[in-house]
């Protein structure tokens, strides 16, 4: 039997982007010479390949793996 996956979209918030974080994200996307290029493939590829859920569950990986280690 197939169960649906949960969606990890919406609901209790667990961890805070303030908003320097967020601006300085933006920035290297859209403006940064070294890496906005290559952000920007990674993101259409990762939108073009995946669901919006699992967008959300890598998105949320990323960002416990960078949480737990340094450098």
């Amino acid at each position: 039997m197939s169960m649906n996956p949960k969606s990890l979209l919406g609901g209790e918030s667990v961890y805070c982007i303030n908003e320097a974080q967020l601006k300085e994200a933006t920035r290297l996307i859209e403006t940064d010479p070294e890496s906005s290029q290559r952000l920007q493939r990674l993101i259409k590829t990762i939108e073009d390949e995946c669901s919006r859920n699992e967008r959300a569950a890598l998105a949320f990986t990323i960002i416990e793996r960078l949480r737990r280690t340094k450098e």
